[in-house]
């Protein structure tokens, strides 16, 4: 294959040979194939996760849930009362957030309800710091 032996012309010199010689070429070429193939890590389809041992503790007390419902019309109960104003929430609100183990704060929005509304009473807890706030009833809102 790399090696040109007879010649047809009559001189007596030998003609230059015009083929490559690609062995070596495609032995480098498997041997780095192969190197590549070592050194890639396994794949594997799994999230590798370091969990506690053993049974958590039971929890001490039961968590204070405070239910703030939403009505159709923009109105607002805290457990059940009527809010009067914006300012009566905030005071609520920044009452709940400054107790040292925080209640749970569930909004509750009606299904008629416009999202200004709901988004209002959701802004007002993120500012004042409530930080255990869920929304609660979503499966109302499923067609």
């Amino acid at each position: 294959m790399g090696m040109n032996v007879g010649s047809g012309s009559s001189s007596g010199e030998p003609e230059a040979m015009m083929d490559i010689n690609t062995t070596p070429l495609i032995d480098v070429m498997l041997v780095l194939i192969i190197m590549l193939i070592i050194t890639i890590p396994v794949q594997l389809h799994s999230v590798n996760l370091n969990m506690p041992a053993g049974n958590p503790p039971p929890p001490t007390k039961e968590p204070v849930v405070v239910t703030i419902d939403v009505d159709f019309d923009g109105t607002i109960l805290w457990n059940g009362e009527t809010v009067p104003s914006r300012n009566a929430l905030e005071v609520k609100l920044r009452d709940a957030a400054a107790q040292p183990d925080q209640p749970e704060v569930h909004v509750r929005p009606n299904k008629l309800v416009e999202y200004k509304y709901v988004a209002e009473v959701l802004a007002e807890s993120q500012r004042l710091g409530v930080t255990k706030l869920g929304m609660v009833g979503n499966e109302q809102f499923v067609k």
